[in-house]
């Protein structure tokens, strides 16, 4: 059994081949050739443990997650935990991976996949409202999908923006976009060609006003929980559809069932990615000001085929630790 820590997966593949995979599950899906029970979760004293179980083909596998918010406050990640992938025909464990790290690397991917199909390729400013663990992914695959010169940050809670910086600064390498840091989010909206979410706001991250929205490409990766919500209404005066991963979102996001509960939307506005990634390999990208609207909540298929590329690339490589148990 090969155990792969952050830095055994970090050497072992590109954000390029990344996204190609969360590409590759995405059309799994379309093609319905696995088996992914909802993701069940169990809540204690405002604690979150998540159970991701998925089956392929070739193999199948579980992330464990805990979503602890006052991990912060004590200086420990919000989210923590572990990704078993096994063999398909034997059901042996292969490998087991550092869950917090795939959980960052694969829903960077997923915010670069949809800034590869839903964003302008002119576009080369990017926003990130909530700037955490997934924030600053978000920031290094939008370098990646698109020739980003500016990149603006906000928010709602102090933030030591210093380090945050210097961080993203030494991932980037030679890409050196400007990076600036907004103390309102209209003046984010305003500058952003393409604006990522990625909060826990239980009410809309910013105002309702459609103007300030209009033009703007929108990376939504929050709001994973009926009760949470990003995007105000507004929106939906501007864009004919949402595209998303799959059905189960229309429950699990605030950001879709609160609009389909207020009558706001019907669900012939909702599309799947899926199935715009098996229809073009690689979808024509919007053109410059358009509204665009892509909404994530993740899915265990994604962890599943992202876990196998690292574990294969990681055996090519002679990287992680073998474990006899």
């Amino acid at each position: 059994m090969l155990i792969l820590n952050e830095k055994d997966m970090r050497r072992s593949v590109t954000l390029s081949q990344v996204m190609d995979k969360v590409e590759d599950a995405y059309r799994i899906f379309a093609s319905g050739a696995f088996y992914m029970p909802d993701r069940p979760s169990v809540m204690h004293e405002g604690n979150t443990l998540l159970y991701m179980p998925c089956f392929m083909e070739s193999c199948f596998g579980t992330k464990f997650l805990t979503l602890f918010p006052g991990n912060p406050a004590k200086g420990l990640p919000y989210i923590d935990g572990l990704m078993l992938l096994n063999d398909a025909a034997s059901g042996k464990t292969e490998a087991i991976l550092d869950g917090s790290f795939l959980t960052a690397l694969r829903t960077g991917a997923v915010g670069g996949v949809g800034m590869r199909c839903f964003t302008p390729l002119e576009s080369s400013s990017v926003g990130v409202i909530g700037c955490g663990k997934q924030g600053f992914y978000q920031l290094l695959y939008a370098c990646e999908a698109r020739q980003i010169q500016n990149i603006y940050l906000y928010d709602a809670f102090p933030k030591d923006f210093e380090s945050y910086i210097a961080a993203l600064q030494r991932e980037l390498g030679k890409n050196q976009p400007t990076i600036h840091v907004c103390d309102r989010v209209e003046d984010l909206l305003t500058a952003s060609d393409i604006v990522v979410t990625t909060t826990t706001a239980t009410s809309p991250v910013m105002p309702d006003d459609a103007s300030l929205l209009r033009g703007k490409s929108f990376i939504c990766i929050g709001s994973y929980k009926p009760e949470m919500r990003e995007l105000p209404n507004a929106i939906w005066q501007l864009v004919d559809h949402v595209y998303t991963e799959l059905p189960f979102a229309i429950e699990e996001s605030g950001d879709l069932s609160q609009p389909l509960a207020d009558g706001i939307i019907t669900e012939a506005r909702i599309r799947y990615i899926g199935d715009l990634l098996s229809e073009q390999q690689r979808p024509t990208p919007p053109s410059p000001g358009s509204t665009n609207y892509f909404k994530s909540v993740g899915m265990g298929l994604l962890d599943l085929n992202v876990a196998q590329l690292i574990y294969q690339a990681a055996l090519q490589h002679g990287y992680g630790q073998n474990v006899n148990l």
